[in-house]
């Protein structure tokens, strides 16, 4: 009897620690934001997220307020939607909310890199040096982002060797074909993001994510970066700053797939925003060219078809107020982005209408 007694107790144990696991004894405590645990154990509300994020927020706004804890995939992620709000989020210390942490295990599950102790000051020292200087018109979203993708492939990865494909024409073309092509397996992984970075993708989306992820180590290994010209100094000093630490090279060529996505993942879409906000304001377009004409012309250089490509430099793009201007005008009206940061204590979040949430 003790014997049957003591099997009971382990699955009663077993139970308990499961539902547990499952969230199911978590409760509201005073103070904390709404908790909307969802229909399933353990999963939340990862259906309707992963089929809308935008509306499931917005369902979930609607229904607790600006600031709310949904239940996802085993996890608890409390979204804060008042924009009031975010600055004094944003400058709560890192021993508090750090959202490097987040971005550690985001780019394990996203592009599979497992990341070095001083990456962040390695990529801060190689961008400040080389990317700063010294110190819904679907055809329209298709032609912007293909365009600027494309042109910043090249810019960044270098181009086809002229002797490699004997004569610089098929190399140009080589570069023309490959960075078309890498275009349309880069949107799809593009469109797969949301649902990877929270871990809510279906069977088969999982598969595809894992077949664009092994494609792009593929066509960006080290190994091929290096047998082209014209490279980015920031893309090979990025690789030669951890090479020289001891990473592995198959570990380098997904931090290739990192640096693609940090320079191109948003690059077209803002593109694509700034044209259309320059067509519908006609008088913001004339100033916006007239501005790229007189700086152009102060070094010599006009656009023309079929002509030379434009020598661009940082001093040029310092001499462009009104573009800079309604590229920041054109992304205030049209941004939303999401900033993740793990929660490392319980503390209190100061909201802008001076209430405080609860949070652990």
């Amino acid at each position: 009897m003790s014997f049957v007694l003591q099997i009971l107790f382990a699955l009663f144990i077993s139970l308990l620690g499961g539902l547990y696991l499952l969230g199911a004894f978590r409760r509201r405590r005073s103070g904390e934001p709404p908790l909307d645990k969802g229909p399933l154990p353990w999963l939340g509300h990862v259906l309707e997220f992963r089929r809308d994020t935008a509306k499931f927020l917005e369902r979930m706004r609607k229904k607790h307020g600006d600031i709310f804890t949904v239940q996802l995939g085993g996890f608890y992620f409390t979204f804060l939607t008042d924009p009031l709000s975010f600055g004094s989020v944003v400058k709560e210390a890192r021993a508090k909310l750090d959202f490097s942490e987040f971005a550690k295990h985001l780019v394990k599950r996203v592009f599979g890199y497992s990341h070095l102790e001083d990456d962040h000051k390695l990529i801060r020292a190689s961008s400040n040096k080389h990317l700063m200087g010294d110190g819904l018109e679907d055809g329209l979203f298709a032609y912007c982002y293909n365009i600027v993708f494309r042109a910043g492939y090249l810019a960044l990865f270098g181009n086809e060797v002229a002797k490699t494909s004997e004569s610089v024409d098929k190399a140009k073309e080589v570069d023309r074909k490959e960075s078309n092509e890498l275009y349309y397996e880069f949107r799809k992984y593009d469109q797969l993001f949301p649902k990877l970075a929270y871990g809510v993708l279906g069977p088969s989306e999982k598969m595809e994510a894992e077949r664009l992820k092994k494609l792009f180590w593929k066509v960006l290994a080290v190994e091929k970066v290096n047998t082209k010209e014209n490279i980015s100094s920031w893309i090979f000093e990025s690789q030669q700053s951890r090479a020289e630490r001891g990473m592995h090279e198959y570990m380098l060529d997904r931090h290739m797939f990192i640096l693609m996505w940090a320079s191109q993942g948003n690059t077209g879409p803002a593109s694509f925003w700034l044209l259309l906000f320059l067509m519908k304001h006609p008088e913001a377009m004339k100033a916006v060219k007239s501005e790229v004409d007189e700086v152009l012309h102060e070094t010599g250089q006009k656009v023309k078809r079929g002509g030379p490509l434009i020598n661009l430099t940082r001093d040029m793009l310092l001499k462009t107020p009104v573009l800079d201007s309604a590229v920041d005008e054109s992304l205030r009206m049209t941004a939303a982005p999401v900033l993740t940061a793990a929660l490392m204590e319980d503390m209190s979040l100061k909201m802008d209408n001076a209430t405080t949430r609860s949070a652990r």
